[in-house]
């Protein structure tokens, strides 16, 4: 008999499943374990096999997560999960969107405070006379000169019946014309006590701008000598000159002593005349305080009449002080007493840095019917070396200062002959160009 028989019965005599019971079984394990993955997805791990489901529930992860959080402290949605951040340039120009529209709105909020300050100020033109004013007490007799930063208008004030010069400020955002305004106003409301400064008489803003009210003089200094040199063929004699000089390096002297201020636009058209021989220096929108007596910005004030040590960049690291306008004055009075400029015109910074820093500088002559004080005064303002170029107080112990301090002369008259040609000639008296 052979092992196996037609039953399928084993040698043993022991029953073994057939074929097809054994596929029913291995059917009904699958079933059962595709059962209990459903059921575990559903929650649920109970076995018709009398065990425990090896596959934890999915909802049984959450709700021992959420135990766990809760024994933290935190609920499922303040979970703080890791974020992979990716680069990403689009978030960076978004970055970059957000910092201009802030510094945009800063900058929008600066203009719309200067814009609603108060538009009413005092007018104080002498110690007696005070008044409440606004830019509609002022009559516009027209524009008399013109600048970097805005305009000059002779107004009347309507109350007093007072003619006065008022410099307009253009609205600004920009923090350097801020200051530069700030200084005017701060200088000339502290400077009243000097004669030889334009007399300051109130301020005010409208619609942003800052309207600065001050003395009105005839003419300035570059229009009435170009008149005189050009136009009627003459010089402006030594004495007139003294007296010039002498009232420019007292206020120069003032600001420093008294308002610890360096002037740094020394020329021409700031130094002011007019017919009742008055002098004076003006226009203060790019002084600054005098910090340990350096001043550390080179690049204020009128490039042509800049010292050598405020051109050049290797001597100017150092700052420089109130010899740098001693210079600027020097070459003021070469100018105004020759009728030109001692420079040629420069096409270039190189070129004034070439003349200026490496060059000779200019030079009077007393082949010039010049006398020896007054050329000995403007060469020693000319030193290049500012360690050996003398400050004010060196100034005015010259001998070209004490002679022409003591000097008497009639300026008013010499200034109203010059003023009455220039009228009669139709010349226009105030400065409408900036060298």
């Amino acid at each position: 008999m052979s092992n196996n028989d037609s039953n399928g019965s084993s040698s043993s005599g022991a029953a073994r499943p057939s074929l097809p019971q054994l596929d029913m079984c291995q059917d009904a394990v699958g079933t059962e374990k595709r059962r209990q993955l459903k059921l575990a997805i559903r929650g649920t791990s109970g076995s018709t096999f009398g065990f425990n489901s090896p596959i934890p529930s999915l909802q049984s992860l959450k709700c021992e997560e959420n135990n766990k959080l809760l024994s933290n402290g935190l609920t499922s949605k303040q979970q703080n999960l890791p974020r992979v951040r990716l680069a990403n340039t689009t978030e960076t120009m978004s970055e970059k969107s957000k910092y201009k529209s802030v510094e945009r709105s800063k900058l929008r909020e600066r203009l719309k405070i200067c814009q609603t300050i108060q538009s009413t100020g005092k007018l104080q033109l002498s110690e007696n006379k005070v008044y409440d004013f606004t830019s509609d007490d002022l009559q516009d007799l027209g524009e008399i000169g013109r600048g970097g930063f805005g305009t000059v208008n002779k107004m009347l004030h309507r109350s007093s019946d007072t003619v006065m010069a008022v410099k307009r400020i253009r609205s600004t955002i920009d923090e350097n014309e801020q200051k530069q305004l700030l200084m005017d106003l701060d200088v000339v409301m502290k400077s009243n006590e000097c004669p030889y400064i334009v007399q300051f008489y109130g301020a005010l803003f409208k619609e942003g701008d800052c309207w600065i009210c001050m003395e009105l003089m005839d003419t300035s200094l570059d229009k009435f000598y170009k008149y005189i040199y050009e136009k009627l063929d003459q010089r402006i004699p030594e004495s007139i000159l003294g007296k010039i000089t002498v009232a420019t390096v007292k206020a120069l002297n003032y600001l420093k002593e008294k308002l610890k201020i360096i002037h740094r636009d020394v020329k021409p058209s700031n130094i002011l005349l007019d017919s009742r021989g008055n002098i004076k220096l003006c226009d203060f929108g790019i002084s600054g305080q005098l910090v340990d007596s350096i001043a550390k910005t080179r690049d204020a004030g009128c490039r042509p009449y800049m010292a050598p040590e405020r051109i050049d960049p290797v001597r100017g690291r150092g700052g420089y002080d109130v010899r740098s306008d001693v210079w600027s004055l020097g070459i003021t009075l070469v100018e105004v007493a020759t009728g030109r400029f001692p420079y040629p015109r420069w096409s270039s910074v190189f070129e004034q840095l070439c003349q200026v820093v490496q060059g000779d500088p200019p030079r009077l002559q007393t082949s010039n019917n010049f006398s020896p004080h007054f050329v000995n005064f403007v060469n020693t303002c000319l030193i290049k070396e500012e360690n050996q170029r003398p400050k004010y107080n060196k100034l005015l112990e010259h001998p070209f200062i004490k002679r022409s301090d003591a000097e008497s002369l009639d300026v008013a008259s010499y200034i109203s002959e010059i003023m009455a040609a220039m009228e009669n000639d139709g010349a226009f008296m105030y400065t409408m160009n900036d060298p």
